[in-house]
């Protein structure tokens, strides 16, 4: 992590791709400028909030005159890393490893698919939307061989931390965890916990009455 991002707190930093999509779909709707204010009003945020978060980098916009849209999100774009392109593998082949290899999105902002991995015989040999299936043998030397940045990992919880190992061992840098485990990692390898149960039990939580 760069000096810079170390003095910038968790809480801003789950902010930021949060402002970078909303940005995105002003910008998509032609929006060219807009003031804090109005995108507290959006987001749901306070307009001192937002100003004080962009701080934490340098700051954008002028007062009287608000934000270029169009530029702040160049900016938002360049903090995220999103003007890297990264090479992903997806361990696990199953519904949610699939799903992922089918999803598109990711890839307008160089996030690149290049295999999936398995134990499944069945599998094995297949392709997701051309992205091939090898077994999961395969996985270190395909690591190694193609400069691969980041791993999601679709197991089951109880093979996930040994898979974090073993891509590590490889040079994986980045761990995009949706095992329903925590996983560990040394310092020089970031890892991003998805419990997608987290946002389910809280919006049951938001909707209960009890």
């Amino acid at each position: 992590m760069s000096k810079e991002k170390s003095y910038v707190s968790e809480a801003v930093m789950r902010r930021m791709p949060k402002y970078y999509r909303y940005l995105s779909d002003m910008e998509k709707s032609g929006v060219e400028r807009v003031s804090s204010k109005e995108l507290s009003q959006r987001m749901g945020l306070t307009a001192s909030q937002i100003r004080q978060d962009f701080n934490c980098f340098g700051g954008f916009g002028q007062q009287g005159y608000g934000y270029n849209v169009s530029e702040l999100r160049h900016e938002i774009h360049k903090i995220l890393g999103l003007h890297n392109k990264y090479d992903i593998v997806i361990i696990g082949a199953g519904n949610l490893g699939q799903a992922l290899a089918n999803y598109t999105g990711f890839e307008k902002d160089g996030f690149l698919a290049k295999a999936l991995f398995d134990i499944n015989p069945r599998l094995i040999g297949m392709s997701i939307r051309g992205i091939p299936i090898y077994d999961i043998d395969e996985m270190e030397s395909f690591v190694r061989n193609n400069n691969i940045h980041i791993a999601a990992i679709c197991t089951p919880k109880e093979k996930a931390q040994e898979a974090a190992e073993r891509l590590i061992r490889s040079g994986v840098r980045g761990i995009w965890n949706f095992a329903a485990v925590d996983i560990s990692a040394p310092n020089h390898v970031i890892v991003e916990n998805v419990h997608l149960s987290d946002s389910l039990y809280t919006l049951s939580f938001r909707m209960s009455d009890d």
